[in-house]
């Protein structure tokens, strides 16, 4: 990223002279690499400020498009807020939004999901890989049903890039929602593929201005961002599959020590799931007493980082059928790429000691 901030720093836009032209040079292979990770063609992806508006953008950019054909979504109770809160926005617009319920896996129900679908639905909405719990659902036959519906499929893919294999024609995704924070990328850089053809997907646009990204998404591009998402896609597809039967072996260890407790309860499918996410919930504990002993060692929250400073319940724990009081004694642990057997271990230990003194300590 360095060179785009002081030696290739002209507007990619201005195609007049040199400057802008190694800008666009930068921004274009970084549209090349993100278009292989998902088997699409550079030209579908518009770049955002990240996964929150590439979700903000489908979803109402299709609703604003397609009211006519109808004014029914689908999407699932454990999406991410930024797909939950654009569509509960459509709501008061005059949508009507379905929200299917997950099991105690955190899976849908495929049969809820065939039922939901009406003549007017005009859109669905499901997330690759669940951000609080890692779930993944069954994306690939989603799609399959929409495309035989004509119904629009979207999916959150956030947590799902570079960690788990994705191919938008193979599994019939005609909107995708991406960003490089997730696999060590910069902050506040995203993008959303817009399928182009088989359907060629209409988007209305909710940033306007001077026609960027197809006039779909108007405003400079982030240069050196969109070359560091690049080369963080880049660095992620080599050895992901590798990387992912270690990273799912350390999870195994640590859950083979958190086992151990008395009361503590797995949330979500231990298969269907991130190779790097571990989430759990524990009886007769403070949460937030046992995070704030733990946080000074290691660094893991109750739910996600967007929501960290909430105190009420997670609404994908819940969506669990968990109680009020076993999903804010959560936690949630993420594995990285550097991440050792030892330190497995060592936490392991250390949430064992803290869990056994707070049910000492408690009245």
């Amino acid at each position: 990223m360095l060179p785009y901030f002081t030696d290739y720093f002209g507007n990619p836009s201005s195609l007049n002279h040199a400057y802008g032209w190694e800008a666009e040079a930068g921004i274009d292979q970084a549209r090349k690499i993100l278009a292989g990770a998902i088997n699409a063609d550079p030209v579908e992806l518009i770049f955002t400020s990240g996964a929150t508006e590439a979700n903000n953008l489908a979803i109402k950019g299709i609703a604003e498009s397609y009211m006519a054909d109808g004014k029914h979504i689908i999407t699932v109770q454990t999406e991410h807020s930024a797909v939950l809160a654009p569509c509960r926005y459509l709501e008061t617009l005059g949508f009507e939004v379905t929200y299917l319920a997950v099991g105690a896996d955190g899976l849908i129900d495929f049969a809820k999901l065939v039922q939901a679908i009406r003549p007017d639905t005009i859109l669905v909405s499901v997330m690759a890989a669940n951000n609080e719990i890692g779930v993944l659902q069954p994306i690939q036959a989603i799609g399959k049903l929409c495309h035989q519906h004509q119904i629009i499929f979207h999916t959150d893919a956030a947590q799902a890039l570079g960690k788990i294999p994705l191919d938008v024609q193979a599994m019939n995704i005609d909107l995708l929602s991406m960003t490089a924070h997730k696999l060590y990328g910069p902050k506040g850089i995203g993008a959303l593929y817009v399928r182009r053809r088989d359907p060629r997907v209409q988007l209305a646009p909710q940033i306007h201005g001077g026609e960027q990204e197809r006039g779909l998404r108007s405003g400079t591009l982030n240069t050196p961002q969109i070359v560091g998402f690049g080369e963080a896609v880049r660095l992620a597809l080599e050895g992901m599959t590798e990387r992912a039967v270690s990273l799912k072996s350390l999870r195994d260890r640590l859950w083979g020590h958190l086992a151990t407790l008395p009361g503590v309860h797995l949330n979500g499918d231990l298969e269907q799931r991130l190779a790097n996410n571990l989430n759990i919930s524990i009886e007769g504990v403070n949460g937030a007493a046992l995070l704030a002993n733990l946080q000074s060692e290691v660094a893991l929250s109750a739910g996600s980082a967007c929501s960290s400073a909430s105190l009420a319940p997670s609404h994908v724990i819940k969506a669990l059928g968990r109680s009020d009081a076993l999903a804010q004694a959560t936690l949630r642990f993420g594995l990285g790429h550097e991440t050792s057997a030892e330190e497995i271990d060592r936490v392991g230990d250390r949430v064992l000691q803290a869990v056994r003194s707070h049910r000492l300590l408690k009245p």
